[in-house]
């Protein structure tokens, strides 16, 4: 089963909450993990079961990117404002890196957060 993180930026939250209701009956099949706020959107408005971690601005990011590190994350949708400047940018920053060096499919748009999560769902059909 995947292990997805889903992370969203304030004014990006009702985009997150809008693609995992599109995606819920394959989110469900998934191992979902979150920051604090955007799993609790999720969790209370989807009713989807995730695991939260911290905020984002107060380590969740941090925490997700130690998952990253350790093998358990096989994908993230990580939805950014890129038009606000965030007080935790160099976590942002260590997470995106994070990917890179691991080789973890991230998403910042809702467009690609979509290819995403239908080529896992393609990836875990193959192995069905």
């Amino acid at each position: 089963m995947p292990r997805v993180a889903l992370i969203a930026h304030d004014d990006e939250k009702p985009v997150i909450v809008s693609l995992a209701r599109e995606y819920e009956s394959l989110l469900s099949t998934f191992d979902l993990v979150a920051t604090g706020t955007t799993g609790e959107r999720i969790a209370d408005e989807i009713g989807l079961d995730v695991e939260r971690k911290e905020s984002g601005p107060i380590g969740g990011d941090t925490q997700i990117g130690a998952e990253v590190v350790e093998g358990d994350i096989d994908g993230i949708v990580f939805l950014r404002d890129p038009l606000t400047a965030q007080a935790h940018e160099p976590d942002i920053t260590a997470l995106l890196r994070l990917c890179d060096v691991h080789d973890v499919p991230m998403a910042t748009t809702r467009a690609s957060a979509e290819y995403l999560l239908d080529g896992l769902a393609a990836e875990v059909e193959e192995a069905a």
